[in-house]
């Protein structure tokens, strides 16, 4: 049975196992407001470069010694933690609610995913991390896996807590040391919170750093020279200015970024499942997931129906307080981004679009929207939207639908609905995206599959299952040994 979190208390005594000691250099603040209500809930001090600085030469320090420790102490941390968090949700619940806005059963939900990523890079710890090679020599050659040193972790709002821990758990669980910057508008579900868990589970102090804080730290974080790998969580273009940064230094970048993905339905699919699952790719948690369907690519044959089956679900929606469990939506993170997504919706329907549900905003509180006749052209299927907005569009031919769905800079996450599973699956090969899943959702993730994009929407390695972390998390060194000095001709 689900339960209202409490709203937490303002007593930052307990995060000082992060590399803050209550003050900042700076002496500049953040001020964490939630977004449903306009409460604040408490102030913490920003971290500033001096703050990044003083974090890498801790955690340079602290990373030898637990890289030393045999996988199994690894991941008995690990594994308390997964347990300390199920036998007590509500010490992450009670703050992605308030801070983040997320409606009870996204909180849940993002929760579960915690506990399964711990899990799993528990288990990563013991994976085979080398292998034996064939040489030409009568030697011993081997490529072996060993930990990159320090890896600098700069997470989002939308989902603070999971894109944070599926870099820090695995970069962890193969011996880094981790410096995170998580979002300064979810400084505590997206980090704090998370360092306390892992602290009372026994992670040694330096290992992991949570640097609370704007551009400036950020900043510093990628151009540090002690930091060899930045693992990012956020938009194209933010991404596009950290690879920028980093590519003077030579660091190893890993950008998860945006999407524009599209839901394809077609002919023959289950019209009224079809709209469920569009409802749910497009307006859970307001739609700010890089995996919200943003383009519903239907054929003309069941448009009317299925547009209209969307907005009789949009218009049912309850939108409100999260920590209402009768509210299914909560508030967009900001004012910021409650008009960026009213502009485009605004500008789409100037063009011609029909606005047949949605379109308005009572404060932060954004009505999930549905917009049926969207041209090609028009900034709701152009752009990432990252609000509650499903833009319908149709089409006549299949080959006409696989152009439309790869008429995107991005390439994250697609969505086919049908009544020939077998048949999409031959489709998926023509479709530019990372992730393709058939009569399912577009949002979807878990631990053990390799999460990434295309095109726009990442580069870099990719997170979550053995092969990917080892690859993202470690570099690849190659050994020879033999029994004595080769013999030269010099």
């Amino acid at each position: 049975m689900t339960t209202t979190p409490q709203r937490p208390a303002a007593d930052w005594s307990v995060w000082r196992t992060t590399s803050l000691s209550g003050s900042s250099p700076s002496g500049e603040t953040l001020t964490l407001t939630a977004p449903a209500t306009g409460e604040v809930l408490t102030t913490l001090p920003a971290a500033s470069a001096a703050d990044v600085d003083t974090a890498v030469t801790a955690a340079r320090r602290a990373q030898k010694e637990w890289a030393a420790r045999t996988y199994d102490q690894r991941a008995a941390v690990l594994r308390k933690a997964a347990a300390l968090l199920e036998a007590d949700p509500e010490r992450i619940l009670k703050w992605l609610v308030p801070e983040s806005g997320s409606g009870l059963g996204k909180a849940s939900f993002e929760v579960s995913l915690l506990t399964g990523e711990l899990h799993e890079c528990a288990a990563l710890t013991s994976q085979p991390y080398g292998e034996l090679l064939r040489s030409n020599r009568p030697r011993l050659s081997l490529a072996r896996r060993i930990p990159l040193g320090v890896v600098g972790v700069i997470s989002p709002f939308n989902f603070p807590a999971i894109l944070s821990l599926r870099s820090v758990a695995p970069a962890l669980a193969v011996g880094n040391a981790v410096i995170l910057k998580p979002d300064p508008r979810t400084p505590v579900s997206g980090g704090l919170a998370l360092a306390e868990l892992l602290a009372e589970a026994g992670l040694p102090e330096g290992l992991l750093h949570v640097l609370p804080g704007g551009a400036e730290a950020g900043q510093a974080l990628v151009a540090h020279p002690g930091v060899p790998c930045i693992s990012f969580t956020g938009s194209t273009g933010a991404g596009r200015a950290i690879a920028s940064a980093a590519a003077p230094l030579l660091k190893r970048v890993h950008l998860e970024l945006g999407g524009n993905n599209a839901l394809l339905v077609m002919p023959d699919a289950d019209v009224e499942a079809a709209a469920s699952a569009a409802a749910w790719s497009s307006f859970l948690h307001q739609g700010q997931i890089c995996m919200t369907a943003g383009r519903h690519i239907v054929h003309s044959s069941i448009a009317a129906k299925f547009t209209d089956l969307l907005a009789r679900k949009a218009e049912q929606i309850r939108v409100g307080d999260p920590a209402d469990p009768a509210n299914a939506l909560g508030p967009v993170i900001d004012e910021r981004q409650r008009d960026k997504v009213h502009a485009i919706v605004t500008a789409t329907v100037e063009q011609g679009a029909k606005l047949l549900a949605g379109g308005a905003y009572d404060g932060l509180f954004y009505r999930p929207t549905v917009l049926a006749a969207v041209r090609t052209d028009s900034p709701a299927f152009r752009e990432e939207i990252f609000g509650p907005v499903a833009p319908v569009v149709t089409y006549e031919t299949t080959d006409e639908a696989i152009s439309l769905v790869n008429d995107s800079e991005y390439g994250l996450s697609v969505s086919i609905l049908t009544g020939d599973a077998f048949g999409a699956y031959e489709l998926s090969e023509r479709i530019e995206s990372g992730m393709v899943h058939i009569n399912d959702a577009t949002v979807d993730d878990e631990p053990t599959i390799p999460f990434g994009g295309m095109k726009a929407s990442g580069v870099g390695g990719h997170f979550g299952g053995a092969a990917a972390n080892l690859e993202s998390f470690c570099q690849t060194q190659w050994v020879t040994a033999q029994a004595s000095i080769q013999g030269y001709p010099f």
